[in-house]
């Protein structure tokens, strides 16, 4: 498409040029202006044209691309600033994960020495309480045999000895308590 939009912008003067009369217009022009063409008026007038175009449009066409280079620039430069901001705050970010990462293995070896510690006492507890049981057991074993002792004792005395089988006097009983109170 652009190769015919530019063949038809090169062809098309050349046929209007090409399709001139032979001979009246030209010799009219001759004798009015005493030239053949008008090229080097057209080329003066193109030319005071062109300086008089550029005079008031080339400020506003160099302030407009001077100020989109300035704008491009303020892009360019806030997006690497941003970009430069990311990666701080990625290596922020990766130095406090650094940092937590530590911190939970700080947690769990102190999580591990206290289980330990914990189940060390725990079983010590239960080593002083089993201990404590076994000795409560003994001494309720003890007690216990020495209770049934003295109910087997009871019995017996109380079922084979009486009263008649005991000779007892006054004097006999004063000397019993007074070495019990004593």
């Amino acid at each position: 498409m652009k190769k015919l939009a530019l063949f038809a912008l090169l062809m098309v003067p050349v046929m209007l040029l090409a399709s001139g009369h032979a001979g009246g217009e030209e010799s009219r022009y001759f004798a009015q202006t005493g030239r053949e063409s008008d090229f080097w008026p057209r080329v003066i007038n193109f030319t005071i044209f062109a300086a008089l175009l550029y005079y008031l449009i080339a400020n506003p066409i160099k302030n407009f691309f001077k100020d989109r280079r300035d704008s491009i620039a303020a892009q360019l430069r806030e997006i690497e600033e941003k970009l430069q901001a990311a990666k701080d705050e990625k290596k922020e970010a990766q130095a406090r994960l650094d940092e937590s990462d530590k911190k939970a293995d700080q947690i769990i070896e102190d999580a591990k020495k206290e289980a330990a510690l914990l189940a060390q006492k725990i079983a010590e507890t239960n080593e002083n309480e089993l201990l404590l049981m076994e000795k409560q057991l003994e001494e309720k074993m003890t007690l216990e045999e020495r209770k049934a002792a003295r109910e087997v004792i009871d019995e017996i005395l109380s079922d084979n000895i009486t009263n008649d089988d005991i000779m007892l006097d006054e004097a006999k009983v004063v000397d019993i308590i007074s070495r019990k109170v004593a």
